[in-house]
């Protein structure tokens, strides 16, 4: 699946987007994964209340089911004005 890093979260983890081969069944299983590849990843995820998560382009919890999922995108809370 693609995975798409946003804003400071993409900062943070040197990339704008990746390929990721997982068997991870939850945004939450993907995430652990993640955050166990290297320290620059667990650095971006080590606050998920600072962060929001969309699965193929509609906005999910931690809980979601990947099941079909072709891209995950990962972006701070936005504000409006």
């Amino acid at each position: 699946m693609q995975v798409l890093y946003f804003a400071w979260v993409r900062e943070r983890i040197g990339v704008p987007r990746e390929d990721v081969e997982t068997s991870a069944e939850t945004v939450a299983d993907l995430v652990n994964e993640l955050r166990g590849r290297e320290e620059r990843y667990d650095l971006a995820f080590s606050d998920m209340s600072a962060i929001r998560v969309a699965l193929d382009q509609e906005l999910s919890d931690l809980h979601t089911s990947l099941a079909g999922v072709r891209e995950v995108a990962f972006f701070p809370p936005m504000t409006g004005g």
